[in-house]
């Protein structure tokens, strides 16, 4: 098994889930008596987990959720999206290419915070299943993303060693958890990060997925 590795994180990096999100996001909303929310302003919201975002969308009519309500809401997210996960979300621009350029001299993995479940009906929905050697979610493991342990387990289950791996994402969580593992970092523009990608200190930085493969095998070439 070759000992090269890219790891990808998913949203944001590897396909835009936003609309997706977008849809889940207004039925909770309006569930709960709240107006919509346009896609720009959901999108806004993405990052750093469901908790997160369901967080954000009440904090945007100025509702403070208590952590019960907030772990009921989430749960409640996440059952709505389960619903149609993949009605709307598309790959990013240049994800297959990318994928297929990599696959001859890297075995892949994917390490998303997204529950297992949701991910891999959207990488079989996508036909994105068949790229990856192991695929870790948010729920794979006791923590997620930034502890290292989710990115480690998708290299060791890929076959893959930190040594030669390079783990590609949109965020700072993604940049940290690299950090924490010793992994060079490339960080894609136009992901779902509140903070611009040029902005943070990865090891490269890519304007899209069709520069990822010239600059992850500038790091594994040894």
């Amino acid at each position: 098994m070759h000992p090269r590795c890219a790891v990808f994180d998913l949203d944001g990096t590897l396909i835009d889930s936003a609309p997706d999100l977008h849809v889940a996001a207004n039925r909770l909303l309006t569930e709960e008596g709240q107006p919509a929310l346009s896609l720009a302003q959901v999108r806004a919201m993405v990052g750093e987990g469901v908790s997160r975002l369901v967080e954000r969308l009440f904090d945007a009519f100025d509702i403070t959720l208590s952590e019960t309500a907030l772990e009921r809401y989430t749960d409640r997210f996440r059952a709505l999206y389960l619903e149609e996960p993949c009605t709307l979300t598309q790959p990013m621009p240049g994800a297959r290419a990318c994928l297929d350029a990599l696959a001859g001299d890297h075995v892949l993995a994917l390490c998303t915070n997204k529950p297992v479940v949701h991910t891999r009906a959207i990488l079989e929905h996508l036909d994105l299943a068949r790229c990856f050697a192991s695929v870790v979610g948010g729920d794979s493991l006791a923590v997620r993303k930034p502890d290292p342990a989710p990115l480690r387990l998708a290299i060791d289950e890929a076959g893959g060693r930190p040594g030669m791996t390079v783990f590609i994402g949109d965020s700072r969580i993604d940049l940290a958890t690299g950090e924490a593992l010793g992994v060079p970092v490339v960080l894609v523009e136009g992901g779902y990060s509140h903070v611009p990608a040029t902005a943070m200190p990865a090891q490269a930085h890519a304007r899209d997925l069709r520069e990822v493969p010239a600059l992850v095998r500038s790091f594994t070439a040894s």
